[in-house]
């Protein structure tokens, strides 16, 4: 029998997370304002937990981080399966 830490979790996805998808408008909105890759400096954040990925121009570091990091790449792979991977499975 396999041990614990070896079988695969389960992890069921909800529906869309309130207040994720504006919080991330607006932080997107804010880096690229003061000339930042969006793209980059969020998955740095998301990577890292360094919050000095954000800017805090529009308060958009306070903003990020009143979100959870894991409930944020919760959305993002939530979105991505239903805008990419369940369409192309479907086809």
């Amino acid at each position: 029998m396999s041990e614990p830490h070896e079988q695969t979790g389960v992890y069921r996805l909800g529906e869309e997370l309130p207040g994720v998808f504006e919080i991330l408008l607006e932080v997107y909105r804010a880096l690229q304002e003061r000339g930042y890759s969006p793209k980059d400096q969020l998955v740095g954040y998301l990577i890292s937990g360094d919050p000095t990925y954000i800017t805090s121009h529009r308060g958009a570091r306070s903003l990020i981080r009143k979100v959870e990091r894991d409930r944020i790449l919760e959305e993002l792979v939530r979105f991505y399966v239903e805008s990419r991977i369940r369409p192309a499975l479907e086809s």
